[in-house]
Formats: structure tokens, C-alpha cells, sequence
């Protein structure tokens, strides 16, 4: 059996299975290795859902598996953004949302701007760009490689009441939107309010504009820089509920420029279009977390000087440690190891928390060796669902091998419970949140087909290595032992105040650390 990926009709092939003679079990690992092969291309955007069949040499029928545009774009690499004169360069509308609040984004055509004559294309994209929340479509621009052009005619249209009423509201929010040409993103704002000061009350008009310029950078058969401005003199009035009659028009302009092509996202990791509502102070920052951990160290190493003849005062089996007199923490140093009562809860915390930790380390590991750009659209948060996924196997182990230190016996249920104690509550509050997105049409929403892959990443990946980590936890060796001796039955503890009891005391060790880093952030 051969199983073939073709990347395009006219490039050549990039991986070929490897035909088994006449072995059964070698031929049943090898589509169990193309299936699974297969399936994480798929969820993760590689190859398309589309199959088509080829004739082997046996002269049987097999599936060909057919590279997406996309992939092979990705694959293909630098290679692809090359264009011949005149070739056409993909530009593709992104979103539109309020400016001073780019969480809220809605779909470029939710506005009626002009649309392509044969119909909008949505373009295929990944599941990090669709939890982006992009959203791109094709345009009735044609921005040809190094064509210079003066005021084209994009499309007439004839705005109607509802028409103006949402183009209104979008320049009244300071509504901006966002294209992507050859993968590079420019921004733009719809429209503009003027206020005119009359006898009385000021009257505020808005105008909507209708002419865009595009300033394009190339260096030899490659782009290199684009730029979007709009023609503030070449607007509209869309004050009136009256209809209003509006040509949309576009100019471009190429010039030579001797950045290289791998520089060309340098400036996007300088600059935003977006506003930055963090002013991040770095300096003061490092600067208290090695104060508090030089604090830290210090306060460790002496408690540890102090506490160490305790420690092994009370690791003796003989009674001289309870005749001596016992002041402050020594009233309870028989009951600090001692499990606690929800056993199976406390585990699966530790282990969602181990697991979580190391995502974060790989996710840093990921960055420091330069996976991740600006606007390396949705490559973050594929990283975080696989890297989740992945390390699913630690949060099992850890969960179970703590449960089975612990004296937990039921380690069925303390491996459920670990799978379920994050992606739980997570997936109740994504519900919420999902529909209200849907509500309002937000490209917040995740599509249902989005929500099915990342349910079977789940229920494929992340639970059975899960399970499979919990096994080896339970089976793992190994004993608990404590610094010093547990007393036989606790010690009874008085009644606190309602100031000490346990609410009181989560808000207050929260605020403590919560007040610097809210001074320091804003």
C-alpha cells in the first residue's frame, strides 16, 4: 500500500509511504503509522480534508492525501512569496473592530463594503488563526506584483438607511480594519467625525472614506513592505439617513527597496497599529522579583539552620520530644504531614499544576529559539493546545503517583478527576463566552468544526496519555517519607476569628501580590 502527500500539481512530491511486500502485521503498522500520520496534519492544518484516489502499481485503488494551499505555502517557505511582474499577490480581508478595544472584532463584510464580483472566498486557515479569532476573505482589489495604479474604480454602491446606520456606528467607534497582502498585515481606519461648532450645540458629522492607497516595497521578485493610508479629502457624508450614492476607488504605488526578505517582519516587532494598553515597566519588575527572591533564599537558608535540630528532635521514636516544652509552630509539628482529607482532589490539583508549569517552560523553550514572530497568525495558542496535550502523560503520573503515596486506593477515579479538574471548568466558562460571541457575531466565536477538532485533540491525545500516566504513577515505586514523625491523631485546633478563617485570608494573601504588580503594570 503507498500512501503519497503531493504538496502541488506542478512541485514535486514531499513524503512517499513505503510500500510493504506481502507482511501483514508490517503493512497494518504501516497505515496505523500513515492514519495517525494523517490525522495530526489534518487537525493542525497541514493537509486538506479533500481526498483524492490514485491507481498503484498493483493496479488497486488508495486515497491520496493532497497538501492545503496553505501548507504548501508554509512548507514551501520563502520560496513561495517569490512573483514573476504582473503575477498576482493574494490580499485578503481580515476583520474590522473599535480601535481602542481590538478584542472586539467583527467580519470585514458584517460592513457593506464592496464585494468581489464572482463572490467572497473564505480563505482556509489553521486552528491557531481561527482562535485568533481571523477571519480572512478575498477582495475585489487587484494589486498585480509591481503595477502601479491611479485611481481605480473599485464599485459603485448605493448606501441604504440600514447601510448608513452601520457604517455610522463603525466611524463613531473609531472603527479600523485589517487585510493581509502576501502574509504581511496593514490596518486602516473606515472613516472619520468632524465636530462643527454651531450657535448652541456642537454638531458632529461623519464621513466614511472611500479612497485607500497602497505604498508596496519589493526587493527583487519578492515583497517586502506594504503600507495602507486613505485620502482624507475623498470622503462622504454619512450624517443623513438619506441614501447616498458612493464610488469606492484604490490607488497603488511600488517602489525598490534593498531590505532583505528576511528582515521584512523586523518592524512589526517594533511597532503596532494597535494601541498598547500595557506600559510594562521591565527594569522595575526584574528588579523586585530578585529582590523577593534573594529575600527568599535568605529567609530559607536561616529557617532551615534554626529548624534543623527540630527536625531531627522530632524524627526520634522516643518521648523526650513531647516532655519538652512546645511554643508556636512545634504545637502542630506532629499534624504538618498528615494527608489531608480530600485526598484524590488534593493529587489531581498537584498534578494539573505540574503539568501546566511544564507547558509554560516548553512554550518559553519555543520562544527563546525564535519559533514565534509577530504576527506568526495563531502559532502561540497551537503551541499551547498541542503542548497541552502532550503533557497531558505528567499531570497523570504525578497525580497518581502522589495518590498512591498518599494511601489512595481508588486510582481510577483520581485519574478522571485529574483530566476533567482543568479542561472542566474551562470548558464551561469557553461555552459561556462562545455564545455570547455568537450573539453578537464576533469572530470571537469558534466555529463548530474548530470546537469538534480540539474535542477530538482531547479525547485522542490528551486523555489517553493522561491514563497511560496514571498507570505509570500508580506502578511506580517509592515510599513517603516525611522530615519528622506523625502523631497518631491530630491535635485539636481552637476556633479562629472570622478574620482568619479561610475566605479573609485568600483575599488578603492576594492582594499583598496583587497591589505591586497592578502599581507596576499600569
Amino acid at each position: 500500500n503507498v500512501a503519497r502527500l503531493a504538496v502541488l500539481p506542478t512541485r514535486a512530491r514531499v513524503l512517499r509511504g513505503v510500500e510493504d511486500h506481502g507482511c501483514p502485521k508490517m503493512a497494518l503498522r504501516s497505515r496505523s503509522r500513515r492514519a495517525a500520520l494523517a490525522l495530526a496534519l489534518l487537525v493542525f492544518g497541514v493537509i486538506s480534508p479533500v481526498t483524492a484516489s490514485v491507481t498503484s502499481a498493483a493496479g488497486t485503488t488508495e486515497p491520496e492525501i493532497r497538501l492545503s494551499g496553505e501548507a504548501a505555502r508554509r512548507l514551501l517557505s520563502a520560496y513561495d512569496h517569490t512573483y514573476k511582474l504582473r503575477e498576482t499577490v493574494p490580499l485578503y480581508a481580515n476583520k474590522v473592530g473599535p480601535f481602542h478595544n481590538p478584542s472586539e472584532t467583527y467580519q470585514y463584510y458584517d460592513l457593506p463594503f464592496c464585494e468581489p464580483v464572482d463572490g467572497k472566498v473564505s480563505k482556509r486557515e489553521d486552528l491557531g488563526e481561527v482562535l485568533e479569532g481571523d477571519r480572512m476573505s478575498s477582495t475585489p482589489y487587484s494589486v498585480p506584483f509591481r503595477v502601479d495604479r491611479d485611481n481605480e474604480s473599485l464599485c459603485h454602491r448605493t448606501l441604504g438607511a440600514k447601510d448608513l446606520k452601520r457604517f455610522r456606528k463603525a466611524v463613531k467607534d473609531d472603527y479600523y480594519f485589517q487585510m493581509y497582502y502576501d502574509d504581511l498585515p496593514i490596518w486602516g481606519f473606515i472613516g472619520k467625525i468632524e465636530k462643527i461648532l454651531k450657535p448652541g450645540a456642537p454638531e458632529m458629522r461623519y464621513y466614511l472614506f472611500t479612497h485607500v492607497h497602497f505604498d508596496i516595497a519589493y526587493n527583487g521578485d519578492r515583497v517586502i513592505e506594504i503600507n495602507v493610508s486613505t485620502d482624507p479629502l475623498r470622503t462622504v457624508d454619512i450624517t443623513d439617513e438619506h441614501s447616498v450614492d458612493v464610488e469606492f476607488s484604490y490607488s497603488v504605488k511600488w517602489k525598490e527597496t534593498h531590505i532583505p526578505f528576511d528582515r521584512r517582519m523586523e518592524k512589526y516587532s517594533r511597532y503596532s497599529f494597535l494601541p498598547q494598553h500595557l506600559e510594562i515597566h521591565w527594569f522595575s519588575i526584574v528588579n523586585s522579583c530578585v529582590t523577593v527572591l534573594l529575600l527568599t533564599g535568605f529567609l530559607a537558608t536561616i529557617l532551615m539552620r534554626v529548624l534543623k535540630n527540630d527536625f531531627l528532635k522530632y524524627t526520634r521514636d522516643d518521648e523526650a520530644a513531647d516532655e519538652a516544652e512546645e511554643t508556636g509552630w512545634k504545637y502542630i509539628h506532629g499534624d504538618v504531614f498528615r494527608f489531608p482529607r480530600h485526598v484524590s482532589l488534593f493529587c489531581a490539583v498537584i498534578g494539573t499544576g505540574t503539568q501546566l508549569f511544564a507547558m509554560v517552560l516548553f512554550v518559553f523553550v519555543l520562544a527563546l529559539v525564535g519559533v514565534f514572530y509577530p504576527y506568526n497568525r495563531g502559532a502561540l495558542l497551537t503551541a499551547c493546545i498541542v503542548l497541552y496535550a502532550l503533557t497531558a502523560g505528567i499531570a497523570g503520573y504525578v497525580a497518581a503517583n502522589n495518590y498512591r503515596l498518599m494511601g489512595g486506593e481508588n486510582w481510577v477515579r483520581n485519574v478522571l478527576l485529574t483530566g476533567f479538574l482543568f479542561c472542566g471548568p474551562m470548558f464551561i466558562v469557553f461555552s459561556f463566552l462562545n455564545t455570547v460571541a455568537i450573539a453578537y457575531r464576533s469572530t470571537a466565536a469558534l466555529p463548530f468544526g474548530t470546537i469538534c477538532v480540539i474535542i477530538i485533540i482531547w479525547a485522542l491525545v490528551t486523555f489517553p496519555l493522561t491514563v497511560l500516566g496514571g498507570i505509570a504513577g500508580k506502578n511506580a515505586k517509592g515510599e513517603f517519607n516525611a522530615p519528622c514523625r506523625t502523631t497518631k491523631y491530630p491535635r485539636e485546633i481552637p476556633a479562629l476569628p472570622w478574620y482568619r478563617s479561610t475566605i479573609p485570608q485568600m483575599v488578603m494573601a492576594g492582594f499583598l501580590p496583587f497591589s505591586p504588580l497592578f502599581i507596576e503594570l499600569y
